[in-house]
């Protein structure tokens, strides 16, 4: 295995605050917007970019979900492995707001629509949008899009991207890991 750094922490701080300023310009306040994580890996950069929006737009008091899509997902219950669904916190209405869904990567797609099947559950937004740190455009298997990009890569299917979050920084590492 190989594996090289694609982004350092002080390029995804970069990133970060770009796509909090794109937001901001999207949406003002965000008074009438939440910010939705996809569980797992999408929580940590949610709440990181609810701190960078809530310095922006001076607004405290910002919607935040944490979103499981265990039991909506294709391939539930097939095969041996055991899914174990992760916590789900969505504690205000989501009808009529326009709704960010995170998540860290995107590669087949098939993540986000269980994710906008079990958002489904919870009632009917005005809007969703897709936010993504890294978008894997190939390999696409679905025909789903994000509109707030971090940053485009052009991988192979075995090559693994990995956004891994230290404990010390506030900002992850974006790693890509392929086989020899």
């Amino acid at each position: 295995m190989k594996k090289r750094i694609l982004l350092d922490t002080n390029h995804t701080k970069i990133i970060l605050k770009r796509i909090a300023l794109q937001i901001n310009e999207t949406h003002g306040n965000l008074d009438n917007c939440a910010i939705i994580g996809m569980q797992p890996r999408g929580i940590q950069l949610a709440k990181r970019l609810v701190e960078i929006l809530s310095e922006i737009t001076k607004n405290k008091k910002i919607e935040y979900g944490e979103l499981d899509s265990t039991f909506y997902r294709d391939d539930f219950r097939k095969g041996d492995k055991f899914l174990i669904p992760n916590s789900l916190k969505i504690d205000f209405l989501i009808e009529n707001k326009i709704i960010i869904l995170v998540d860290d990567v995107l590669y087949t797609g098939r993540s986000v629509r269980s994710a906008l099947n079990s958002l489904g559950d919870f009632g009917r937004p005005l809007k969703i949008e897709l936010l993504t740190l890294i978008d894997r455009k190939f390999n696409r298997e679905l025909p789903i899009q994000p509109d707030y990009i971090g940053e485009e890569v052009d991988t192979r299917a075995n090559d693994i991207v990995e956004v891994k979050w230290d404990e010390q920084k506030t900002e992850p590492e974006v790693w890509i890991i392929t086989e020899k």
